[in-house]
């Protein structure tokens, strides 16, 4: 087992007073299991395994990463349960690599809520225990080098998660070589035409590119010798493609014109000579303005330090400098990894602790989000690159998107300083909370005493979890309000059959009355009826005795039976002229009538005819405009007769905040009220309301004015009025 030897080899170099045959156990367990098996790249699986644990050794992480590296894909293949695990390798194991396994034996509706459920999973594992995650992380990346030999497909999906999810969750961890190098598998699989035209200028371009850092470092060198500064190190590497390729995109040029392919390191010795180091190059060379930042006295969250700055150098070309300790780019380059308290009985630091704590709070406000392409969309805006670095008042740096506002970083604080942010000073000066915030800038937040996120808000935040959080507030207002005027209508309905909620829990009615609305509680039977998901008509019908209902719709059918043979026995008379069975007028024969368009009267309206040129008389309201400028004698008194049952049109013009399924309500209210819908058009406006215009058929004004109110009483309806004029 040569491969076994250099895992063995890898381990032993730091962990050597301990004992490394749990590793044999485990190699020797998984290679049973796996047997036959082989790997998405085609290899045996028992050679991906040694692959992942290796890395995991090379990071100098304790024995039951190591061996959950070995372990990790047993469970997942159904080889083995974390009962069996726990028996042989002990617990710890057993839930790193529980937590490590992707749910493949549950069936979800699609394929998003599958990622989803997933990604669930490893956030809520990763924060109990940080090792879950860099077993995955491990995982990934050898599944990345192997992904050549997958149907395209599955290479572009696996692509498209490395880039969105985990190359970021690398970044968050600090562990610099994994996110660059999953960042550049990823880009390989997603944007092969650009990475092989890429790759290609870069290796034509070696040469000059590696006498030019030789020369650089040399310059380095000598300037900060110069200074009285010697450094440990001056390093020149090439940045990563994927950066170089971001680059291109952003600035829209073309490669030649990327001068800073290479980024130059200066490892000291002390934090003092890090800003002396920086002022020598200052001194040296023009310095680029917006690009100097100082990690080391506010550092990321994931405590990376350094000094970052670029400068116009040699030859004319931006150069970009990183400066700091050789502890420093310990944690620059292997993060979490450099000195994670699980290296066998460390205690964990100040430093790791702000960044489980920050991790935790990750995943509690994931927990929250239920709809599944909300929550990826979520998981992805929490895991952005910053752009911009922004202080509290007592100098914590807040990482955020650039375009951020006050609102961002006030849900980037706590989500109830975001929700009762009122206001924000910006540099000791008041800005709206709009205002996109800049690198640099000390932001205070001022709060009200109690929470009132706006809809507006929305299209103010940038950050996913600012937008998740006024989501969250507004649903919940908005059911609030919906149990509230849930209870009201409940209450009114009960009052007129002389009863009340509390006497239908006494007398145990209130179980029944669930049931028939098919509500789990009370409170979500209320709630129903408030949103309108439950109408009057339904609860009314539903507070019936069984025998009266029954006694209804007995009553009902024979009204049907009696006006169907009403029709039969009616087909042998006259016709009756267009709306003369609606309109009465005295002392006129026949003579065509019909109901005007630019009002359109129903039956209670009051109502007067006009007399047109040839199209017999045109029933308006009384108060119609169109009738301001009529000829007095061509006005007529009509009015309904009272007898009809054909249903007349009327327009209603709804306006509503735009919200989910908001068309489905206001379509079964109006179904609900045995109304018609001819027509119903909609458009939303930039403000986030809709407005609807809906045409019904109604049977006359009762029936319309009980329409309006149902209509009135669905969430996030503001105004309910009839169309046409007066």
């Amino acid at each position: 087992m040569p491969e076994f030897k250099t895992l063995l080899s890898v381990a032993r170099s730091y962990l050597q007073d301990v004992d490394l045959s749990p590793l044999e156990r485990a190699y020797t367990f998984a290679c049973e299991r796996h047997k036959e098996q082989l790997h998405l790249s085609g290899e045996p699986y028992k050679a991906h395994i040694l692959d992942v644990a290796t890395t995991i050794a090379s990071m100098k992480l304790d024995m039951v990463t190591i061996a959950a590296g070995l372990l990790h894909g047993t469970i997942r293949h159904s080889r083995t349960t974390p009962e069996e695990l726990a028996a042989q390798f002990g617990p710890e194991v057993a839930n790193v690599v529980s937590g490590a396994t992707k749910i493949t034996n549950v069936r979800y509706d699609s394929s998003l809520a599958h990622q989803a459920e997933n990604m669930r999973r490893l956030f809520l594992a990763m924060s109990a225990d940080i090792r879950v995650l860099l077993v995955r992380l491990a995982d990934r990346l050898h599944d990345m080098l192997g992904l050549h030999n997958a149907e395209e497909e599955r290479r572009r999906q696996v692509a498209r998660e490395t880039m969105d999810l985990y190359a970021p969750l690398a970044s968050r961890l600090g562990i610099d070589w994994l996110k660059r190098q999953l960042e550049d598998l990823s880009f390989q699989h997603l944007f092969p035409a650009e990475y092989a035209a890429l790759t290609k200028h870069i290796e034509s371009t070696l040469g000059e590119r590696e006498k030019y850092v030789e020369e650089v470092i040399a310059i380095l060198r000598g300037k900060l010798k110069a200074a009285g500064i010697t450094p440990l190190r001056v390093l020149g590497r090439p940045k990563h493609l994927y950066s170089i390729y971001k680059k291109l995109v952003v600035q829209n040029i073309p490669v030649e014109q990327v001068y800073d392919k290479v980024a130059f390191r200066i490892i000291v010795s002390t934090v003092h000579e890090c800003y002396a180091a920086l002022g020598t190059i200052h001194g040296s060379w023009t310095p680029v303005p917006g690009r100097i930042k100082d990690f080391i006295s506010a550092p990321k969250s994931n405590n990376y330090q350094s000094l970052h700055t670029s400068v116009v150098g040699p030859g004319g070309h931006f150069m970009e400098i990183q400066i700091r300790t050789k502890e420093m780019d310990e944690v620059a380059q292997e993060g979490v990894a450099a000195h994670w308290a699980y290296k066998e009985g460390q205690k964990i630091s100040r430093d790791d602790a702000r960044l489980m704590q920050e991790l935790k709070r990750l995943v509690q406000g994931l927990q929250e989000v239920e709809d599944p392409v909300e929550f990826l969309d979520t998981v992805r805006g929490e895991l952005y690159d910053p752009d911009i670095y922004v202080l509290t008042p007592t100098g914590e740096v807040r990482e955020l998107p650039r375009s951020a506002t006050p609102i961002d970083f006030a849900y980037a604080i706590h989500t109830s300083i975001g929700d009762r942010c009122a206001g924000a000073r910006v540099n000791g000066r008041i800005v709206p909370l709009k205002h996109e915030l800049q690198n640099g800038d000390i932001v205070e937040i001022v709060t009200a005493k109690e929470p009132h996120p706006k809809q507006a808000w929305l299209h103010m935040a940038k950050t996913s979890r600012a937008k998740a959080r006024i989501r969250q507030w507004l649903r919940k207002e908005e059911k609030a309000r919906a149990l509230e005027l849930g209870r009201e209508i409940c209450e009114r309905e009960l009052k007129i059959r002389e009863t009340s909620l509390k006497k239908l829990i006494k007398s145990g009615q209130l179980r029944l009355l669930l049931t028939k609305l098919r509500a789990v509680s009370l409170d979500d039977m209320l709630t129903k009826v408030g949103a309108g998901e439950v109408t009057v008509p339904q609860l009314e019908r539903a507070l019936l005795p069984d025998e009266q209902i029954k006694a209804e719709e007995t009553k009902r059918q024979e009204a049907e039976l009696l006006e169907k043979v009403e029709k039969a026995e009616s087909k042998a008379s006259k016709p009756v002229p267009a709306g003369r069975g609606a309109v009465q007028i005295d002392g006129i024969g026949d003579l065509l009538i019909k109901i005007s368009q630019c009002c359109r009267p129903v039956p209670g309206d009051e109502i007067i005819g006009y007399i047109t040129t040839g199209s017999g008389v045109a029933v308006h309201k009384a108060k119609c405009p169109s009738l301001l400028t009529a000829e007095p004698e061509r006005l007529l008194d009509v009015q309904w007769s009272g007898s009809t049952t054909v249903p007349h049109r009327a327009e209603l013009l709804l306006k509503a905040h735009d919200r989910k399924n908001l068309l489905a309500d206001i379509s079964s209210a109006i179904s609900s009220d045995d109304a018609n819908i001819i027509e119903m058009n909609s458009r939303t406006r930039a403000d986030n309301i809709a407005e609807f215009r809906v045409l019904v058929e109604v049977s006359g004004l009762d029936q319309l004015h009980r329409l309006q109110v149902h209509l009135s009483q669905l969430p996030s309806v503001t105004e309910v009025r009839r169309g046409g004029r007066a």
